[in-house]
């Protein structure tokens, strides 16, 4: 047998998807399966892109530009603009195919083989694989689902930094969480950023999904990060379009954006009907977003709800994104995902969850946590969480 890398035998999988076989198993039985396993939103998408593919007039597919299409980055300028952030313009945007691959361009810019990251945990479970797949080190901060995953003290972050630390990586709102950062934390952030002259990374793909009243603060609003801040954007989540794989990276840093090029060039061309989808969806009318905002919430309340009256779950209210990390009374929470989707139906259904080691550097920390994605209509939401309601009351008297 021919040998592999190493590199591909240390590749871990996804906890979103690897329990994927089974459930297409429990499917081919007749049961009806509830995805809370996976960020998929069930929100139509705008209809202005729905009628930009349906209406697209070209004789050439061609490659688009390495940096991105012309006109949809003006389009993403403008959408920054009205942030807030006039300043920026389409010299600043490197598009890619999806928020994934702006990740992965940014660890390539920044790291070499050993070189580390600090990222507060839980963290979205692919930051590891692209770490993997470069050679990066994630040094892990624990945050405890007792605080609802506030950030730790920054003295921790101080204690970890090392000559090879090249970033902090921030999700703001947290997949898996949904925790949101304050002005106050992220300032922290800044100052220890640019005392010690690292980047500070932010992933900011679900910032118009914010809940309460609260506010998002991006890293762009801090003056002294002009050189040390770069932004991971994504139009999957913002406009349930996760399909048409287009995100980019935001900086003002010049020499970053002229070293992403050169991977961006590497990679030929960002997805060109992706690029007109995702440009059509920014003249949706502003209630689109709001319109799927009051969704989001109040699936939230009725998710966090019925959990919190289970006995032994513990659940956090989530400020943002739309996940919560929940800690089941079970010893292994996977064990009780599997045996959700191969044992277990209630009323001719089951659920499919994400086990929450996977989005933990050390996995034993998320040993007994999910990760719920409230992508599904309310109906179905309570009907999912009444079979994890009577899964668990079975599931432990035979435990």
């Amino acid at each position: 047998m021919p040998k592999f890398s190493s590199r591909g035998i240390k590749m871990p999988e996804s906890p979103i998807r690897k329990l994927a076989p089974y459930a297409k198993k429990a499917k081919e039985r007749g049961l009806k399966v509830y995805h809370l396993n996976i960020g998929q939103p069930d929100i139509k998408s705008p209809q202005a892109s729905v009628r930009a593919l349906k209406n697209i007039d070209l004789d050439i597919f061609e490659y688009a530009p390495s940096e991105g299409s012309l006109d949809y980055r003006q389009t993403l300028a403008k959408y920054y603009n009205t942030l807030g952030f006039t300043d920026i313009t389409v010299d600043n945007f490197i598009i890619t195919n999806g928020g994934s691959e702006a990740l992965s361009f940014t660890l390539s810019c920044l790291c070499d083989d050993g070189d580390e990251i600090i990222v507060p945990e839980p963290f979205y479970a692919n930051y590891y694989g692209f770490a993997e797949a470069l050679g990066v080190k994630i040094v892990p901060v624990v945050s405890t689902i007792d605080t609802g995953f506030a950030l730790p003290d920054i003295e921790k972050f101080k204690d970890l930094i090392t000559p090879r630390t090249k970033a902090i990586l921030v999700t703001n709102p947290s997949n898996p969480t949904g925790y949101l950062y304050s002005r106050e934390e992220l300032k922290k952030l800044a100052d220890i950023t640019v005392e010690n002259d690292i980047f500070l990374i932010s992933d900011e793909v679900y910032r118009e999904y914010v809940y309460d009243g609260q506010t998002h603060y991006s890293v762009l609003e801090f003056p002294e990060l002009k050189e040390n801040a770069i932004v991971v954007d994504s139009e999957s989540k913002r406009y349930s379009l996760c399909g048409i794989r287009c995100g980019f990276l935001v900086t003002r840093n010049k020499k970053f954006i002229e070293t992403a090029l050169k991977f961006a060039q590497a990679r030929l061309s960002p997805v060109l009907l992706g690029q007109i989808l995702a440009n059509a969806a920014h003249y949706e009318p502003d209630s689109y977003i709001d319109e799927v905002r009051k969704k989001y919430t109040e699936r939230r309340d009725l998710l966090v709800k019925l959990l919190n009256e289970i006995p032994g779950v513990i659940c956090p209210v989530p400020k943002g994104a739309f996940y919560c990390t929940v800690e089941l009374p079970v010893d292994n929470a996977e064990d009780f995902c599997l045996w959700l989707l191969k044992e277990f139906e209630y009323e001719n259904g089951t659920v499919m969850l994400a086990p929450a080691q996977g989005f933990y550097s050390n996995h034993e920390l998320g040993k007994r946590q999910v990760r719920i994605a409230y992508v599904i209509n309310k109906e179905d939401i309570a009907k999912s969480i009444q079979i994890i309601k009577k899964g668990l009351e079975v599931y432990n008297s035979i435990a």
